[in-house]
C-alpha cells in the first residue's frame, strides 16, 4: 500500500472542510433564525466526537493513535451530523459524532478485508456514515423517537442504495470494458502525475531501471534498500 505521506497537509484540508460545513450545514436553512445557532453547535461537537472517538478506537485496534483515522473520524462525525443537524440535541449530537468516530475505524477494516480499493476510506466515511446520519435523524428526533420517522429514514436510505448501486456497477463495468479503471502496477509506482498527467510532483526523485526492483530515498540520502518491482527511485543529483 502507498500510505498518506503529508500528515499535515491532509489535516489540513479537513480543517478546511470543517470549517466549510459550517457553511454548508447552517447554510442549508436559507434563512437567519434561531436554527442557525443550534446547527453550528451540533455540527462542531459531532465533528469534535467523531475525531476523538476515531482516535480512542485506533489506539485500542493499533495500540498507538493513527492520525489518518483521527481525521476520518472527524469527516465521519461531520457527515453523520448533517442529516439531523436542525433536529436533535447537543448531546444527541454528541452521541452521533462519537458513534461514527467508531463506524468509520471499523468500516475501514471491514472493506480492507474484502479487498475494497478505498485508499481514503470515502465509502466509509460519506456511504456508512450517510446512512447512519440519516438513521440517526429519526432515532434522536427532539420531539422523541418515533418508529414511523424512523421508518421514513429507512426508506430513504434503501432507495438511495437501490438508485446509487446498480447504476455504478453498470457504469464501471463500461468503464472497465472501455478505458479501464486501474492503471497498470508500474505506473502506479511511477506515479499519476508523470504517467497520466506528465508532471513531477516529486523533483528530487527519478526512476530507475535498477536490479528488477524498486526503492526510494530522499535526496542524498543513497537508495533504500530494494522491493521485488520493476524499477528504482534514486535522487536525482544537482547539475
Amino acid at each position: 500500500p502507498i500510505l498518506g505521506h503529508n500528515m499535515p497537509l491532509a489535516a489540513l484540508g479537513v480543517f478546511i472542510l470543517w470549517l466549510g460545513w459550517f457553511g454548508f450545514n447552517p447554510g442549508s436553512t436559507t434563512a437567519a433564525n434561531k436554527d442557525i445557532a443550534l446547527i453550528f453547535v451540533n455540527t462542531n461537537l459531532a465533528a469534535a466526537a467523531g475525531c476523538a472517538l476515531a482516535m480512542a478506537t485506533s489506539w485500542v485496534k493499533f495500540g498507538k493513535p493513527e492520525i489518518g483515522m483521527s481525521l476520518n473520524g472527524a469527516l465521519a462525525g461531520l457527515v453523520a451530523i448533517t442529516s439531523p443537524c436542525a433536529t436533535v440535541t447537543p448531546l444527541s449530537a454528541l452521541l452521533i459524532g462519537a458513534a461514527a468516530g467508531v463506524l468509520v475505524v471499523l468500516s475501514v477494516l471491514f472493506f480492507e478485508r474484502l479487498r475494497v480499493d478505498d485508499p481514503v476510506g470515502a465509502v466509509s466515511v460519506h456511504a456508512v456514515n450517510g446512512a447512519w446520519g440519516t438513521l440517526a435523524a429519526g432515532l434522536f428526533h427532539v420531539n422523541g423517537f418515533e418508529w414511523g420517522q424512523l421508518g421514513v429514514q429507512t426508506l430513504g436510505v434503501l432507495a438511495c442504495f437501490l438508485w446509487v448501486f446498480p447504476t455504478v456497477f453498470v457504469l464501471f463495468k463500461i468503464i472497465a470494458i472501455t478505458v479501464g479503471l486501474r492503471v497498470s502496477p508500474d505506473e502506479e509506482l511511477e506515479g499519476l502525475d508523470i504517467s497520466e498527467h506528465a508532471g513531477v510532483a516529486y523533483p528530487d526523485f527519478e526512476v530507475l531501471a535498477h536490479g528488477g526492483g524498486i526503492s526510494a530515498a530522499p535526496a542524498g540520502m543513497g537508495v533504500a534498500a530494494e522491493c521485488p518491482l520493476s524499477a528504482t527511485m534514486a535522487p536525482v543529483k544537482p547539475a
